[in-house]
């Protein structure tokens, strides 16, 4: 099993409270939206045909579709900058503040941890101050060496199914919720799978969230 060392996460201290693991691409932060402003300042389009960014991106000077390794650029270029670019999801500040009162954050990032401290600062600028796992491997194995085996509600959102799923196999009681701010980007998006619940934004999983987070309140209290 994987231990807290594996990832790095000796900063990291958890209270006796129910945890929430959050991405922050797309969940947290806007992504897409902030990307594409990127892209067109680079004379390229994102355009909002599939659920993908390969194949999805044209030059705005000749259509042409970049290679998969000038887009993996790109996507380095725009985190090296991501403070002149993000700006919070909707409800996303607010929401996270009101869950605090009863629940342990964190969050979990998809990203080289060369641009860690360039997203911590921008976390904070926005009084987004939850503590900050940056990996570009699997989510479930470092959710699990989070949570460990405390006897706890935990819960995990991510934008990306294969991080869901990865959670899912190394925490099965985990409440896994996806979410996309892009509401293009979003209807593009697939059925989640079995045990994952798609929810429009932060007012939807504020109350199953809270359900959940309180469920083992109310159990110890009632």
């Amino acid at each position: 099993m994987a231990t807290r060392q594996d990832y790095d996460l000796d900063h990291i201290r958890l209270t006796d409270r129910p945890l929430i693991v959050c991405d922050i691409d797309e969940v947290v932060l806007e992504f897409i939206s902030p990307f594409a402003a990127f892209l067109r300042s680079q004379n390229h389009e994102l355009l909002p045909r599939s659920f993908h960014l390969h194949g999805n991106i044209v030059s705005t000077l000749d259509g042409s579709v970049p290679e998969a390794a000038i887009v993996s650029a790109f996507l380095d270029a725009f985190f090296a900058a991501q403070d002149k670019w993000q700006m919070p999801a909707e409800q996303a500040v607010e929401t996270l503040h009101r869950l605090a009162d009863d629940a342990d954050i964190v969050f979990l990032t998809a990203m080289s941890p060369r641009h860690r401290i360039v997203r911590r600062n921008l976390l904070d600028r926005f009084d987004l101050h939850f503590p900050m796992v940056a990996t570009e491997g699997p989510k479930g194995p470092v959710v699990t060496a989070l949570h460990g085996a405390r006897p706890l509600p935990v819960a995990f959102i991510d934008d990306i199914e294969r991080n869901l799923l990865s959670v899912r196999e190394h925490v099965p009681d985990c409440l896994l919720l996806t979410m996309l701010a892009n509401a293009d980007f979003r209807a593009l998006a697939p059925e989640p799978c079995a045990g994952i619940r798609a929810v429009a934004g932060w007012t939807e999983a504020f109350g199953l969230l809270q359900a959940h987070v309180c469920a083992d309140v109310r159990s110890q209290t009632g």
